[in-house]
């Protein structure tokens, strides 16, 4: 139905590569955790894609530390302009969809109409730079206080440009209906980010594992022709806030898929803890 793709969950070595291959898995997102962006070696990743057959579908923006929302001009020009380098690197290797968090957290309300001026601006510049380099910038629904909590300010933030696309993230939308999300922005969502939570917070778990209504999204997904990778975004080692009897393996992300592409809701892997709260 989809090509499976798996981001964040794995290093690039040369035998996880080998063994997405195996496991029938088609696709990854280069994801530039923050503490390794400038250790990405991709002449590497761009061989052994080829050699295994598995396509760099869409790169990570830098997060967490990075926010294209805040500072003064000054810092602002230096933040877009050190995003805007990997947006270049990335696209030098074939990779043609850009996933950008449009803030980092916390927001206060007083300031957030500052942030989405100063996000939307920030936005708008390197949506520029995605298409001059052949791709588009994806902007991601994210959670809590971040900007792109709802659907309503994700619109209004990505119409700064037309060229700016959308990635949905299913375990992002704390306070709106995914389905309404998909239909919404159905031409503009490019690629999506697949993990299960319990609407308190992201927790990333494996589709079944949390209460996100699997049968409405698949079936959705469906109805606005979604033509991207399915891609998982849930890592091989269980977070804090679940207990499974063992770590994931790529076989499992397999199987969730078979189930999900049939129509169901898989079986929970895992079971959450308890009367959990926002941060566990």
């Amino acid at each position: 139905m989809y090509t499976l793709g798996l981001s964040c969950c794995f290093d690039h070595t040369e035998e996880n590569f080998c063994s997405l291959q195996k496991h029938g898995i088609g696709a990854v997102e280069v994801t530039l955790r923050n503490e390794r962006n400038d250790q990405t070696d991709y002449k590497n990743l761009l061989a052994l894609s080829k050699k295994y057959d598995v396509d760099l579908w869409s790169m990570h923006l830098p997060y967490c530390t990075i926010d294209i929302s805040a500072g003064d001009a000054v810092k602002l020009h230096e933040t877009v302009s050190y995003v805007a380098e990997f947006i270049k690197k990335g696209a030098d290797i074939g990779i043609d969809k850009f996933v950008m968090h449009p803030s980092v957290e916390p927001i206060e309300p007083e300031e957030r109409e500052e942030h989405k001026k100063k996000a939307m601006d920030s936005l708008n510049k390197l949506a520029e730079v995605a298409d001059s380099a052949g791709g588009v910038l994806c902007v991601e629904n994210l959670p809590r206080t971040c900007l792109c909590n709802t659907t309503e300010e994700t619109a209004e933030i990505i119409s700064v440009n037309d060229k700016l696309k959308v990635c949905f993230d299913t375990n992002h939308l704390l306070n709106n209906d995914s389905v309404n999300f998909m239909k919404t922005f159905a031409d503009k969502i490019v690629t999506i980010h697949v993990s299960d939570y319990d609407f308190v917070n992201e927790r990333h778990w494996l589709p079944g594992e949390g209460k996100a209504d699997w049968e409405a999204i698949m079936k959705t997904l469906s109805e606005i022709d979604y033509k991207g990778v399915f891609m998982y975004e849930v890592n091989l080692k269980s977070p804090k806030s679940i207990v499974r009897d063992r770590d994931l393996t790529f076989a499992d992300y397999v199987e969730n898929a078979k189930q999900l592409f049939a129509g169901k809701t898989p079986a929970p892997f895992g079971k959450p803890l308890p009367n959990l709260g926002m941060w566990a």
